[in-house]
């Protein structure tokens, strides 16, 4: 087997991921970066409304504001870490050395806007596609970079721990520490492994478990599950958000909650705009607000969706504001500057996840969690809008700090690890994209916007069956993504169905209906 040695590997390569890279690199360790398809393929790149930044952050405001989407649960120490790493990381990097194509005035400025739950201007944004043009940037950065290696279609399987990937039996004495991973080249289909001295999860989110979402096409919360299965932490994992406006016609695809910020209007099908009824903020309330009101009124009028309506505004603000939505809305067959957009919920971002530090430590030495992968408490039981770049941002940034100081200072045990048996027989692909489709519509039915303990109870069975039956599906075959993708969103699934029952109170974003 092949084995490989760096200072860091970092798993997943999308805006956490490649400002850790950046700033590692800066500090002069060689980086290894993972993505399992082409190194666009990120949830950071589907992210649309903007990034929370402000020049002369004022703290206090904006963790009120944190505070109030949040349901209070937020940890305010992550938050105001964070938030200022994060502002200080957007203008270090993105403003200057990676520069990112921000909407500006004519006069240069940075344009500012709001969304759901601020309270003030405090979101810069690149049009509808602030997520693309801040990957764009910073992969083009990461790309040029000598001490960086990205391997793209190469996939993480399993964690390296001292305990139990060595060849020397008396490591596992150690406390439990990750140095590296295995990893699967998915053109070859080549297992082999890395060891490096720090190890990131990076890899995203874990919207795939259910039926409709707005994330890429393999975030089935891979990190979460490695991570679990190794013993780390994990916290806050029945806090799905489920974003109110998802395109309801053909394929989803999500519509910014800006659109709302920039005087859009949610309407039933009868022409209500019925977010008056629900919250003072209106249209820009909470977003478990908005979405479980949608599905109120959906319920209410007997109808497939909602409409949000923008046509009032003048066409060419909007085509200017808005270019990508407002194009994929016309391949959808819809003008939005002429009639309104029919929307749906849809799962979209995860606020639980591996816990860690706002520095990106986890439980488990030399193994550490950044953007949606960790858990912070940054976004406590609902997230606040554009806090999650802002999130991955600041994340990385520590991240790496704090990485190149342990290892400038500190010794590594880094072993070789054991040989990976590859089993002959190839895994049947139709039989795992119908467990796919299984989980998927498990957690949409049973574990999904508003649940109920019988739903719930209902789910656990079905997933622990699954669990059993992939587990040992699993050990005989050979690898590939898709079965990746089913292993570990199966234990994912599992994990947020375990916290749902074990939190009988309705807290942001989990809802429940047993009163």
């Amino acid at each position: 087997m092949k084995t490989i040695t760096t200072d860091c590997l970092v798993i997943g390569a999308g805006v956490a991921g490649c400002v850790y890279a950046h700033q590692a690199a800066k500090k002069g360790l060689r980086t290894i970066m993972l993505c399992c398809g082409p190194l666009s393929d990120a949830n950071s790149d589907l992210a649309q409304g903007g990034i929370v930044y402000e020049p002369n952050l004022v703290m206090q405001d904006l963790l009120e504001d944190v505070q109030m989407a949040t349901a209070h649960l937020c940890n305010d120490e992550a938050v105001r870490t964070l938030s200022t790493a994060g502002c200080q990381a957007v203008k270090e990097i993105f403003l200057k050395e990676a520069p990112a194509n921000f909407d500006r005035d004519e006069k240069g400025n940075l344009c500012f806007t709001r969304e759901g739950a601020h309270r003030k201007n405090r979101i810069i944004y690149s049009k509808d596609t602030t997520g693309h043009a801040l990957l764009t940037a910073i992969q083009k950065a990461v790309t040029q970079n000598p001490l960086i290696t990205i391997k793209e279609y190469t996939s993480a399987i399993d964690l390296l721990t001292l305990s139990h990937s060595s060849t020397n039996i008396l490591d596992r004495y150690h406390p439990l520490t990750v140095f590296g991973a295995y990893v699967l080249d998915n053109q070859s289909g080549e297992v082999y492994a890395i060891v490096a001295k720090k190890t990131v999860l990076a890899t995203g989110g874990i919207g795939q478990v259910y039926r409709h979402t707005t994330n890429s096409t393999h975030a089935y919360g891979h990190g979460v599950a490695m991570a679990y299965r190794v013993g780390a932490r994990v916290m806050n994992m029945e806090f799905v958000q489920f974003h109110p406006t998802v395109f309801a016609k053909g394929k989803n695809f999500l519509i910014s909650e800006a659109l709302r910020g920039e005087g859009a209007v949610l309407r039933n099908v009868n022409g209500e705009a019925f977010m008056p009824r629900y919250h003072e903020l209106k249209d820009l309330a909470p977003r478990d607000i908005v979405a479980r009101a949608i599905e109120e009124e959906r319920l209410k009028t007997s109808h497939d969706c909602v409409y949000l309506d923008i046509s009032h505004e003048p066409a060419e603000f909007t085509k200017n504001r808005f270019p990508a939505i407002y194009k994929k809305c016309l391949e959808g067959g819809v003008d939005l500057t002429k009639e309104p957009i029919p929307v749906v919920p849809a799962a979209h971002y995860f606020c639980g996840g591996v816990y860690a530090t706002p520095q990106g430590r986890t439980n488990i030495l030399n193994l550490n969690a950044i953007g949606e992968t960790a858990c912070t408490g940054y976004h406590g039981a609902n997230r606040l809008a554009s806090t999650s770049l802002l999130e991955a941002v600041g994340m990385g940034y520590l991240c790496a700090q704090e990485d190149a100081k342990d290892i400038a200072s500190q010794t590594f045990c880094l072993p070789q690890p054991k040989e990976w048996v590859i089993p002959r027989e190839t895994p049947d692909i139709n039989l795992v994209k119908q467990d796919l489709a299984t989980l998927k519509s498990t957690m949409w039915n049973y574990v999904g916007l508003m649940r109920s303990r019988t739903h719930l109870s209902r789910a656990e069975k079905i997933l622990r069956h699954l669990h059993n039956e992939i587990d040992s599906f699993y050990k005989g075959n050979s690898l590939c993504q898709e079965l990746l993708d089913l292993r570990n969103g199966v234990q994912t699934a599992l994990l947020i169905t375990y916290a749902a029952l074990k939190n009988p109170q309705s807290i942001g974003c989990h809802y429940v209906t047993d009163k």
